[in-house]
């Protein structure tokens, strides 16, 4: 009686022990400090509004991105030609899309986040990389600076 226990249940155990194999070689450790992805999250944050609102700065499409931006940077884009985007080439030249790329911790309370810029259509294919200055206010990550 034992042995045919031990063969019934054999694959049941066989197949617990694989997938706890599975489940433990699926999760990858986050190797990134707290502050790179808060201020991360902020940048993603902060340039899906700005893509899918106005780019050009005016005092209306300021509005809705003040949330994410330090009362400094604020304050030095409210005088930008209305024909710029400040906050990605600083020209009239706009791009279409972007993505968040690496971190750099400054400090426990600055970060530099990669952003990375796309222009795409028939005659054009090109890439080029900003930063943004996040610093921690309080406790929220803001953005302080665009470095282009």
């Amino acid at each position: 009686m034992k042995i045919e226990l031990l063969t019934v249940f054999r694959p049941f155990w066989i197949a617990i022990s694989l997938s706890a194999m599975f489940v433990s070689a699926c999760s990858v450790p986050t190797l990134e400090s707290p502050e790179c992805s808060a201020s991360r999250g902020t940048v993603k944050e902060f340039y899906s509004v700005h893509f899918g609102n106005e780019m050009k700065i005016t005092a209306e499409s300021l509005k809705p991105k003040e949330k994410f931006l330090t009362a400094e940077l604020i304050e030095s884009v409210r005088g930008a030609s209305p024909e710029t985007d400040v906050f990605t080439t600083g020209t009239t030249d706009i791009p279409k899309a972007f993505r968040v790329g690496g971190c750099e911790l400054s400090d426990s309370v600055s970060t530099k986040v990669e952003i990375i810029l796309f222009w795409r259509d028939d005659s054009r294919s090109e890439e080029r990389k900003i930063y943004a200055e996040v610093v921690k206010r309080g406790d929220k990550w803001l953005i302080n600076r665009i470095l282009n």
